[in-house]
């Protein structure tokens, strides 16, 4: 099984020269967007297996994500990104039990959301 561990691990080793923690949020943002794509296509295509696969790959993402939210900070969105991520893990979860690229789709859209807000705040892009 993909584990959030797992999720981050492999990000780690893939991009080595990773200059800064906020490109690392960036990169795991555009991996969800990637991996619903390809969840997307494998309902499409009437695939379990790679359905399952890219959709987990996906959870596993925003698991490690709300994992690393600091929680200690008050005053802060981190209750709102970790309502917002967990909505996201329900959706895909969804998706995944009744075939349904809607709620893929919905998914990919706060991703989307989430990675602009994410390059304008931190100017990575």
């Amino acid at each position: 099984m993909y584990t959030a561990k797992n999720a981050l691990n492999t990000y780690a080793e893939n991009n080595a020269g990773i200059e800064s923690p906020e490109k690392l949020i960036e990169m795991l943002y555009e991996g969800v967007l990637r991996f619903n794509a390809q969840a997307k296509k494998a309902i499409k295509d009437g695939n379990i297996e790679k359905k399952s696969y890219w959709a987990n790959r996906s959870i596993a993402i925003i698991v490690e994500l709300i994992s690393v939210l600091d929680i200690t900070q008050k005053g802060t969105i981190v209750p709102y990104l970790s309502g917002l991520y967990n909505y996201q893990i329900q959706l895909l979860s969804e998706a995944l039990v009744q075939n349904n690229v809607t709620k893929i789709d919905e998914c990919t859209n706060v991703f989307k959301g989430l990675l602009d807000a994410w390059r304008e705040a931190t100017d990575v892009a």
